[in-house]
């Protein structure tokens, strides 16, 4: 199960002063209305977004890509947010696009971005299901995302969307099967992933940041912690501010210079207190982790600190309890050591 959760999320773990523009709708007003509401997505301006994909989808009601992005609007709203998903708005856009994807390809079998349109919504919903702790459709629609991103290449080697997707899954497959590669059928194609990704960051395409933030994430899988870093960074000087990269830099961080990770941490906390009537899921996460980092610089006091602000907050939703898993207890067991 935790293969099939790294297959999946690698998906979406997928704009940055491009010199070439490889992979761009033919259709002016469709390409300018994408570009505009991704954007919007990556500094977190989700009701921006929401609008220019709806605005999309009225002026082309017969083109999957505004029910794909409004239904991605809101599942990257609703996760950053750690907010309860509209499941039935999500998934009713995203069944839409998945049907008109299956006629298009049937009116033209040769036209890239029906296959295109088809393993995007796939991915996204196996995304949207893997959320859910739904792994058997989630592996399912993952599969055949994949299969139709691998399409996508055969008739258009330079359509770097989805070398996005395949790099990610080329390497999580095989890091998380890599106690197999002594088989001579199983293949260890993490290599060729990262390469895949390397072209992806490389090339513009719609879902680019995608690809900068699965590498970045990769880099730090493999403890190259200094690359993941130079990447983030050079993000961030595109979309200051976006906590999608902030997190990655921050977690890079924690390889190279704990109290550089800490900084960036508080900051990310920053962003989330002042987001009215948020609830209070991300600061305890990142209360935590902060607490762990002064845990690990022997700065027991203010990890102690954090731990009892922690575990003095009350009137926390069943929905935040839920997500919040086990780690309430982490907390707790974190604290009783400090406090020895």
């Amino acid at each position: 199960m935790v293969l099939y959760k790294f297959l999946i999320l690698s998906f979406f773990i997928l704009l940055l002063n491009p010199d070439v523009y490889s992979q761009q709708y033919p259709n002016a007003v469709v390409d300018s209305l994408m570009k505009k509401g991704i954007n919007e997505i990556i500094n977190q301006k989700y009701d921006d977004a929401k609008e220019d994909f709806s605005v999309l989808n009225k002026k082309f009601p017969l083109l999957p890509f505004g029910k794909i992005y409004l239904a991605a609007t809101e599942i990257a709203r609703s996760y950053d947010l750690a907010e309860e998903f509209n499941t039935d708005y999500i998934e009713g856009n995203l069944d839409e696009a998945g049907k008109q994807a299956k006629l298009l390809i049937e009116k033209d079998k040769n036209n890239v971005w029906n296959y295109y349109f088809k393993a995007l919504a796939d991915g996204y919903y196996a995304y949207f299901q893997a959320l859910n702790k739904n792994w058997l459709p989630a592996l399912n629609n993952g599969m055949s995302c994949i299969s139709g991103f691998e399409k996508c290449l055969n008739l258009n080697p330079r359509f770097y969307d989805a070398y996005t997707a395949i790099g990610s899954f080329k390497y999580w497959k095989s890091r998380k099967t890599e106690f197999l590669h002594w088989l001579p059928f199983i293949d260890n194609e993490e290599q060729r992933g990262i390469n895949y990704l390397v072209i992806a960051t490389n090339h513009y395409s719609y879902n680019e940041y995608l690809a900068f933030n699965s590498l970045i994430w990769i880099y730090i899988d493999k403890k190259e912690y200094a690359k993941a870093v130079s990447l983030a960074q050079k993000v961030l000087t595109q979309y200051p501010g976006s906590r999608v990269f902030e997190w990655g830099l921050a977690r890079a961080y924690e390889g190279i210079d704990v109290k550089k990770s800490i900084d960036i941490y508080y900051r990310i906390l920053n962003y989330y207190q002042n987001i009215p009537g948020l609830n209070k899921y991300y600061e305890i996460v990142l209360k935590h982790i902060i607490a762990q980092q002064f845990y690990k610089l022997g700065e027991s006091k203010k990890a102690l600190l954090l731990c009892n602000e922690i575990l003095a907050l009350n009137n926390l939703s069943d929905y935040v309890k839920n997500k919040l898993g086990s780690r309430l207890n982490r907390v707790k067991e974190l604290q009783l050591e400090l406090s020895k």
